[in-house]
């Protein structure tokens, strides 16, 4: 509690939510529906898993031709996510 600015809980949970920890795990839950977004529901439905772990996102596809093709745009969709989640979320991205 303050006694010389006051804040509303709507200010104290957005400050909250700023927190760079607190935001990698937001955007960490919602990368399904970020990957949903940008590569369209008939490649999320060949999309087996998906798992971050020390900013390696780990995707597993079960045809190969999507899987090259999303080989081949890696890059492109490491920036998509990234901009989507709103912070350096990923370094890098392997297709399986």
């Amino acid at each position: 509690m303050k006694r010389t600015r006051t804040q509303s809980i709507g200010e104290i949970l957005e400050d909250f939510f700023k927190r760079p920890y607190v935001a990698a795990k937001v955007a960490e839950g919602r990368l399904p529906d970020f990957w949903r977004e940008i590569v369209g529901e008939y490649v999320a439905g060949y999309t087996r898993e998906l798992r971050l772990e020390n900013h390696v996102l780990y995707i597993t596809v079960s045809s190969s031709v999507v899987r090259n093709e999303l080989f081949y745009r890696r890059d492109e969709l490491r920036k998509l996510l990234n901009d989507r989640a709103g912070i350096n979320l990923i370094n890098a991205l392997i297709i399986r």
